[in-house]
């Protein structure tokens, strides 16, 4: 089983490093999943995982506060909203663009309700677990 669950963080970790680049695709949620499988599998890759200095910070703001970075939510608003552009250059039936209006207006709903961090906070790492 410690195989499967090492398997599945790795797989998390590259889902979640192309969500970087990709909007759709979540960076945070999947990166939260890895060290939950890394937790199960590996401490060497789990404890990898949250002292990164990319991917360690979103986990420990979820983690202590539930919370998303301001600099986080405003670069997922922009990658969102650059992503229609491509629908409307293909000219996507009405359909297709509908999906995928409301798909977006909920990712970013679900974005911009999330607390940002307290001030001075940039999330934490591994020293501040909590």
């Amino acid at each position: 089983m410690r195989w499967a669950w090492l398997t599945a963080g790795m797989l998390c970790v590259a889902l979640g490093t192309l969500g970087i680049f990709l909007p759709l695709l979540p960076t945070t949620p999947l990166l939260l999943v890895a060290a939950w499988c890394f937790a199960r599998s590996s401490h060497r890759f789990h404890d990898w995982l949250l002292g990164h200095a990319t991917f360690g910070p979103p986990i420990h703001a979820w983690r202590r506060y539930g919370a998303i970075a301001r600099k986080a939510k405003i670069l997922a608003l922009i990658a969102l909203t650059a992503s229609l552009l491509p629908s409307f250059l293909l000219a996507v039936p009405n359909w297709v663009l509908v999906i995928h209006l409301v798909t977006i207006l909920s990712v970013a709903t679900f974005i911009v309700t999330r607390p940002d961090l307290p001030p001075g906070d940039d999330g934490g790492n591994a020293s501040n677990t909590g």
